[in-house]
């Protein structure tokens, strides 16, 4: 049994159209996530979010497809990365991801860009952007493991190919690719002795074309298939393969005129041979409706009725489908938002648009994929007769820079490149419980570095501007959370109602609730009402927020911006009690290194500021009782300051080394008191040591080293009966947990996360839950019972958010916490 257990994993989904597959056979969702693949059940009534994280690829995962098995057998995922490879991942319950890689392909000069796989075959496609695709075989079916290439197709005229689709043509097994991308035309080829020859270029879309999608009804073996291009010129055409020399009629002539000034509609017929049979490929449809760039397209048989299902720029989700009487392709339904605003940011109203959607097995439930990241999902509500959201899945989208827990552990506050700070938290529900991104604090124009915890409704963050900023917690989030998480707080009378920003503004504004403006009908669908501040209103408490309310209406108020420093803020920590904020920034003078230090009752400056560093401050840790204040930095020294008395802010030096490492030091930690005045650090010398504070010096007690150079340190901030526990994150993404013993620290009992669990790229943060605190809302505020499970958040540059629970196997015989 494996001493970690994943309570929580957050990853947001790679913007690009071929990045997620959604496998009809075990409704499994598996899709790009930074340089991973994440796997996702959206129907899953537990809620219980991604599950697993399939590392490998050393660089953002392009495209993700299932390769369709039949009925019992073991479910295959295909990606492709940036990283030039394929990678070939099979299903085994014996993981702890449920899948291991089975085989890596290697061929592309490029990025790979899209796959495709067809049905009862062994073969696969493959389309890069050195402007080939490229087919590979395997015959998994009968438990081979090893693919081979068989045929590579040299683009022509050069182009990028960001589109493929691979199926079969009548009841000859004959294979049809389709391929297109940076040019306006579908190539279209048919495999004759084994290999592809191209037979027609189908022209008319006047943009790249960025998704293909075919659909056959295949009552009779040789019915006709329809093939759906979607284009950055906002339109969608259908083509119609035919067997036999008979060219059927143009079924959107009646529309010809339709929405198309400037557009000829071509009846020109395209012809394919293949077995010795003949295949008529003519237009068919020209579907005019979206305002930007239409993404994906996909297809979905419901009985003998054809749906088609696209995803725009334009923020919408568009259901195609022929009028019974005319036959003349129509959208029926029309899913997402339409922002009212010119140049609207997705924290005042706009989604960013839509990259990906795609159809679960039964067609009652779609998904998407929004440029935030985050997955919506649908749910078609007979009764009602209209589309209803449900909860998604929501992370960050570049790498995760901080993390900070409320100074009780009642939620996970996270900030990262991609903008944003986002809070995390439990969602308790009778016997179920699931962790949720429940409010989305800060959404800002600057990748931010860092932030700490305020008390129990504030919190601090700096980016990369030269200022930080302080927010309070608004009036809605704190409903939310006595709602959701069982916790109970002290709401102030005070307590702003909720936050603004205007367009290209960069401060949160508080709002009051006059000022609430109207919000869509709450399911998603189309909304007409004309707004001129960002929508609000109370959402549904009863269940964590739909990714539109995260993006507009969990935003908290500033409250305070604090100044001083001339670059980019690189480090910020805030005293056990609330009382005081230090704050660092990017430096390479003694000038610039200087701590400062902000009281929090009026946010005044406290003079004079701590200069001792030469370059800049990497970390900053207050001891458990506030009396000492750490730093280490980029000059491979740490230094310790005292505050001059009980009741004042001044802080004065303690103690250094500046020598402590051979190189720069990027972590630490203060032990817990039990231990002593012992504090640990870390570096990139690949050495974490353990520090003792005596009268008049400061001995080195205790280094133990990495295999690579040590990246985050965390030391649990209880004593665990006879060991203090230390989580050390390394450059290489390993994650070790030491028991160590009293008094003399040495390893007692080590522990390394399971290689499938860890991120796949460098640990940025390590944070230990407070000890875990449980409110019972039948109680009084206040009283409070220990749990007894630790649990350990990793933030990591692979944009991935975990929390771990420690079993209580991994503890030390007879230990308890004190």
């Amino acid at each position: 049994m494996s001493e970690f257990k994943l309570d929580y994993l957050a990853a947001g989904g790679n913007k690009n159209p071929a990045a997620a597959d959604w496998d009809r056979t075990s409704d499994l969702l598996a899709y790009g996530a930074e340089n991973n693949v994440a796997l996702w059940k959206p129907l899953n009534e537990k809620h219980c979010g991604v599950h697993a994280l399939l590392r490998g690829h050393t660089d953002k995962v392009n495209a993700v497809k299932f390769f369709p098995v039949s009925d019992g057998q073991r479910s295959i995922i295909l990606s492709g990365s940036a990283d030039h490879t394929v990678r070939v991942w099979i299903a085994l319950a014996t993981t702890c991801s449920g899948f291991e890689e089975l085989e890596i392909l290697r061929g592309h000069s490029s990025s790979i860009n899209c796959l495709a796989a067809a049905s009862s075959t062994c073969l696969f496609a493959s389309g890069s952007a050195d402007a080939t695709v490229k087919i590979w075989k395997s015959d998994f079916s009968n438990g081979s493991n090893h693919c081979e290439l068989v045929q590579t197709i040299q683009d022509s005229p050069k182009f990028f190919p960001l589109a493929l689709n691979l199926t079969e043509l009548g009841t000859t097994g004959d294979l049809m690719l389709a391929v297109a991308g940076t040019r306006g035309f579908v190539q279209i080829y048919v495999a004759e002795d084994g290999e592809f020859s191209l037979q027609s270029t189908l022209a008319g879309h006047e943009g790249w074309v960025r998704s293909l999608a075919v659909v056959q009804k295949r009552s009779k073996p040789n019915d006709d298939i329809l093939l759906a291009s979607a284009s950055q010129d906002r339109c969608i055409r259908l083509w119609r393969i035919r067997q036999g020399r008979t060219i059927p009629n143009l079924a959107s002539s009646k529309q010809n005129t339709l929405g198309s000034v400037g557009k000829t509609l071509s009846n020109k017929t395209y012809w394919l041979k293949a077995s010795g049979l003949t295949y008529a490929l003519t237009f068919e449809a020209l579907l005019l409706g979206h305002e930007d760039w239409i993404y994906t397209v996909s297809w979905q048989m419901d009985g003998k009725c054809m749906r088609l299902l696209s995803a725009s720029a334009d923020n919408s989700l568009a259901f195609w489908e022929p009028e019974a009487s005319s036959g003349v392709w129509v959208c029926t339904t029309r899913l997402g938002e339409i922002s009212a605003q010119k140049g609207s940011t997705t924290a005042n109203g706009s989604t960013g648009g839509f990259w990906i959607a795609l159809w679960s097995s039964s067609g009652d439930n779609v998904v998407s994929l929004g440029r935030t990241g985050s997955w919506r999902l649908w749910t078609y509500n007979k009764k009602l007769g209209r589309w209803m959201q449900g909860i998604g899945i929501s992370g960050h989208t570049k790498p995760v820079t901080d993390i900070a827990w409320e100074n009780d552990g009642t939620y996970l506050l996270s900030t990262g490149s991609d903008q944003t700070t986002r809070l995390h938290a439990e969602w308790r529900r009778k016997s179920l419980s699931s962790w949720h991104e429940l409010a989305r604090p800060q959404i800002h124009g600057y990748s931010l570095h860092c932030l700490d915890s305020v008390g129990p409704s504030q919190f601090i963050s700096g980016a990369d501007e030269k200022l930080l900023r302080v927010f309070d917690e608004p009036r809605a989030t704190a409903d939310l959370l006595y709602s959701l998480c069982r916790v109970r707080v002290a709401v102030e009378q005070d307590m702003p109602d909720a936050a603004d920003i205007q367009v290209l503004g960069l401060s949160n504004k508080v709002i009051k609730q006059a000022e609430f403006g109207f919000l869509n009908d709450g399911d998603g669908q189309n909304s007409s009402e004309q707004v001129t501040t960002t929508s609000h209103r109370p959402y549904d408490i009863n269940r964590p927020p739909l990714e539109d309310h995260l993006a507009r209406q969990t935003l908290w108020p500033e409250r305070e911006k604090l100044y001083g420093h001339g670059y980019e803020i690189s480090a910020v920590a805030s005293s056990h009690n609330g009382t005081i904020v230090a704050t660092a920034c990017k430096a390479s003078s003694m000038d610039h290194a200087a701590i400062r230090l902000y009281t929090t009752k009026d946010w005044r400056e406290v003079k004079p500021s701590l200069m001792i560093h030469s370059l800049t401050v990497t970390c900053l840790r207050f001891s458990k009782d506030d009396r000492y204040l750490l730093s280490v930095g980029r000059d491979r020294q740490w230094v310790v300051f005292e505050r001059e008395g009980f009741h004042t802010e001044v802080y004065k030096l303690k103690q250094k080394d500046p020598k402590a490492h051979h190189r720069m030091i990027l972590s630490a930690s203060w032990a817990p008191p039990e231990a002593g005045l012992v504090f640990a650090t870390a570096g990139r010398d690949k050495a974490v040591k353990l520090w003792s504070i005596m009268p008049g010096e400061t001995e080195c007690v205790k280094t133990f080293t990495a295999s690579s150079p040590v990246t985050a340190i965390d030391i649990f901030p209880k004593y665990v009966k006879g060991a203090i526990i230390i989580a050390v994150g390394t450059e290489d993404a390993d994650v070790f947990l030491h028991f160590l013993g009293l008094p003399t620290l040495d390893i007692r009992r080590s522990y390394c996360l399971d290689d499938q669990l860890r991120p796949s790229k460098s640990i940025t943060r390590l944070a230990w839950r407070p000890p875990l605190v449980e409110s019972n809302m039948d109680q009084v505020m206040g009283e409070r019972k220990m749990s007894p499970n630790l649990q350990l958040a990793i933030a990591s540059e692979d944009g991935s958010l975990r929390l771990f629970s420690i079993n209580k196997s991994a503890w030390p015989e007879n230990s308890m916490t004190k």
